[in-house]
């Protein structure tokens, strides 16, 4: 029970850390939540606040679950989780994901989970989160619709982890990278709408006007 504890609540504080929210707080002396879509991840922050911010809070929220998921299982105080090491992972990732859509830190509205998903990819497959970079980047540099790329970047990595783990479908892993499709695809339900709509915004690597 102390290992499932700790693991849990390790990887959702890791995840609830709003890199967004703080460091334009602290580099821009703003509030991100009022600009823009008024969402905490990296790519409003890039629009609304400029590429430095923008990458930076990418890197960390990919970091943010990317160390948690490698790191809080090899702790002695772990051991002892139900399952085995690659349950405790796959834990301490859901939390760190979950931890970002649902932060502490700023009233339980985080962002989309993208960044800190492709973090925990990067930690449990390598060869999964490629697949994920590879599908992501293609299809922003054809439409450049980052939704989209999201969304069939997460579905992409799914099929990538039920072709190369060792069990299929019946691996833990698969299960959890099937869980976080549903979850990059349910945090995207406006940007599917605007989308079907032609509303949606194509990405710039120029920052908006304020």
């Amino acid at each position: 029970m102390v290992a499932l504890l700790v693991a849990l609540t390790s990887g959702y504080l890791c995840g609830s850390l709003p890199w967004g929210l703080w460091l334009g707080q602290w580099i821009r002396g703003v509030d991100v939540r009022a600009l823009g879509s008024r969402n905490l991840g990296a790519t409003n922050v890039y629009r609304t606040l400029g590429p430095a911010v923008g990458v930076a809070v990418l890197a960390l929220d990919i970091a943010k679950g990317a160390l948690p998921t490698w790191l809080v299982p090899e702790v002695a105080i772990t051991s002892g989780f139900p399952g085995g090491a690659e349950w405790c992972r796959i834990a301490v990732g859901l939390a760190a994901v979950l931890g970002h859509v649902f932060t502490m830190f700023a009233g339980f509205r985080g962002g989309k989970g993208v960044a800190t998903t492709v973090g925990v990819l990067l930690a449990l497959s390598p060869p999964a989160f490629g697949v994920f970079v590879l599908v992501f980047v293609a299809v922003v540099a054809i439409t450049r619709f980052i939704s989209l790329g999201s969304i069939l970047g997460s579905l992409a990595f799914s099929a990538t982890l039920a072709v190369t783990a060792p069990l299929g479908f019946q691996s833990p892993t698969v299960l959890l990278g099937m869980v976080l499709a549903v979850v990059v695809i349910v945090r995207h339900q406006e940007n599917i709408a605007r989308l079907l709509r032609g509303e949606e915004r194509r990405f710039s690597f120029r920052r908006e006007a304020s």
